[in-house]
C-alpha cells in the first residue's frame, strides 16, 4: 500500500473544449520497424494553436500500429521488434497468407499493440515523459504508405 505522503497531484486545470482540429498524416515507412512521429504531432499542435486538451492519433491500417515508447536508447526498439517477431513469427503455419508470409504476423502484432493513442496536451505541448516518443510500427517487411489521423480536442487557451 502506498502512503498518502508519497503521492502528489497538481491543482486541476479546467478549460472549456472549444476547438476540434484534425489532420491526416501520410508516412512512407522504410519497411519493418519504428518511425518516430513525435515531431509531426508537435507541429500539428502548433498549427492548430492547441492550448489545453487531448491529441488522438489513429492509424488506418491493420498491419501497422502505434505506440509510445522510449526514445533515448535505440536498442529498445530493436529488442521490441525482436519480441514482436517471437510472439508472431512468419513460419507459424498461418492460414491467411495471400499477401505474403509477413501479413498474418503483422495483423497479430497490430492486435497486440495499438491502433489508437491519446496524449494529454498541456500548455500547447504533448505531455510525454522525458524519454517517451510516439512511434508508428511498421509490421510488414516492405515499405508501405501509412495514414495516421490526428485530432486535437480542447481549447486554444494556454494554462
Amino acid at each position: 500500500m502506498t502512503s498518502a505522503k508519497s503521492v502528489t497531484r497538481s491543482v486541476p486545470s479546467t478549460v472549456q473544449a472549444t476547438t476540434i482540429s484534425s489532420s491526416l498524416l501520410t508516412v512512407q515507412t522504410p519497411g519493418r520497424g519504428f518511425t518516430d512521429l513525435t515531431s509531426e504531432a508537435a507541429k500539428f499542435l502548433a498549427e492548430a494553436h492547441a492550448g489545453e486538451g487531448a491529441l488522438t492519433l489513429f492509424i488506418r491500417h491493420t498491419s501497422a500500429s502505434l505506440t509510445i515508447q522510449e526514445n533515448a536508447d535505440p536498442s529498445v526498439l530493436v529488442d521490441l521488434t525482436t519480441a514482436l517477431s517471437r510472439l508472431a513469427p512468419e513460419n507459424a503455419g498461418w492460414t491467411h497468407d495471400t499477401e505474403g508470409p509477413d501479413d498474418m504476423p503483422a495483423h497479430v502484432k497490430t492486435m497486440l499493440t495499438q491502433t489508437s493513442l491519446q496524449v494529454p496536451v498541456l500548455n500547447g505541448r504533448l505531455a510525454l515523459g522525458t524519454w517517451q516518443a510516439i512511434y508508428l510500427i511498421e509490421h510488414r517487411a516492405r515499405p508501405h504508405r501509412r495514414e495516421v489521423g490526428l485530432q486535437f480536442i480542447g481549447s486554444n487557451e494556454r494554462g
